[in-house]
């Protein structure tokens, strides 16, 4: 067993923006990734995150940014270029496929889903620290896309909040290496706690992996243990 920062029972796992637009073959900004060191492990990370997290007991909420429909920012009197780019692009666009969650990185069934965000904080304008609290939810762990936008957005919020914040560099991705440098090895230290890697993290969630096995005797013999 290693020493974990994480707190058992008060851990959550953020996955930040799991779209097909990010993530899928097809997706409108995935090329951009694709062209970048962390892709090509990108997907077998964030699934082997998620598993993790899942068989430690470890909640999975998931942050999404705000699905673009038409005219979204129309009236809008600030709109940042990074916003009018993407609204322009129909990046995310609602209701329709770049939209939607990749069919293996997103979240399950009856997993918390916070309200969309606009610009880069999951935590702006939307019930990610009400739900977090409620939870009683003092350390995040950060997953998804992209690491200089909405992962350190959405980290430095939870860090000026008071949260203990865990990146994990191999779980993300940026448009450039040079982008995926400034976050992990400029900006990392400046707000959370610990920058690892996927192999790293996984130790930590199975040193405070719920123990089940007092659950198995209430199972029936046909069910299965999940």
């Amino acid at each position: 067993m290693i020493d974990s920062e994480l707190a058992r029972g008060h851990t959550a796992l953020l996955l930040v923006d799991p779209y097909n637009d990010f993530l899928s073959e097809g997706g409108k900004l995935w090329p951009r990734i694709a062209a970048t060191r962390n892709a090509a492990r990108l997907h077998a990370n964030l699934r082997a995150v998620l598993r993790g997290a899942r068989g430690a007991g470890v909640p999975v909420v998931t942050v999404p940014h705000h699905r673009y429909a038409p005219g979204n920012l129309d009236a809008w009197r600030f709109a940042t270029p990074y916003q009018t780019g993407s609204a322009r692009a129909l990046v995310f666009q609602r209701g329709e496929w770049g939209g939607e969650w990749h069919p293996d990185i997103g979240p399950l069934p009856g997993e918390l889903v916070v309200k969309e965000h606009w610009a880069s904080s999951g935590f702006a304008n939307t019930d990610l620290d009400l739900q977090l609290r409620q939870r009683g939810i003092t350390h995040v762990v950060l997953v998804g896309l992209v690491a200089n936008t909405c992962i350190e957005g959405t980290g430095r919020a939870a860090s000026e909040l008071g949260y203990h914040v865990t990146l994990v560099a191999d779980a993300t991705a940026a448009f450039s290496n040079a982008a995926l440098r400034a976050a992990h090895d400029i900006n990392a230290s400046s707000y959370a706690h610990q920058l690892v890697a996927t192999e790293h993290l996984l130790e930590q969630f199975s040193a405070i992996a719920l123990d089940t096995t007092h659950h198995h005797h209430h199972l029936h013999n046909n069910e299965e243990p999940s």
